[in-house]
């Protein structure tokens, strides 16, 4: 179970990331809304982040919480913020993705 509260914990920090990217574009109440946005995000992907590892090895929980936050943030921005993309950029995301799976393959919980 704490898994998946992870791997949500990690879709949080994606959405957080992309508020900020919207932030950057937007001004006015606009910016503000995606503000709160970033903020709630924030909050509930630390929270999430908290109790995953409360069972969960601090190091492993945090990697896999970080990877997650880092290739759904390249995406979001290759796909909504017209980020560039290259191959390189495509072959270290599937690395990371990798990676994430490692660590959950080689958890002892």
């Amino acid at each position: 179970m704490n898994w998946i509260i992870l791997i949500i914990a990690g879709l949080f920090e994606v959405a957080f990331a992309s508020c900020l990217g919207k932030v950057k574009e937007t001004n006015g109440t606009t910016m503000y809304l995606w503000f709160g946005g970033f903020l709630i995000s924030l909050t509930i992907s630390m929270l999430l982040l908290i109790k995953a590892t409360q069972t969960l090895p601090i190091g492993t929980a945090y990697a896999v919480w970080t990877g997650i936050g880092a290739v759904g943030t390249v995406l979001m921005g290759i796909f909504f913020f017209k980020d560039p993309v290259s191959f390189w950029r495509i072959f270290f995301i599937v690395t990371l993705i990798g990676s994430v799976v490692g660590l959950k393959a080689v958890s002892s919980h």
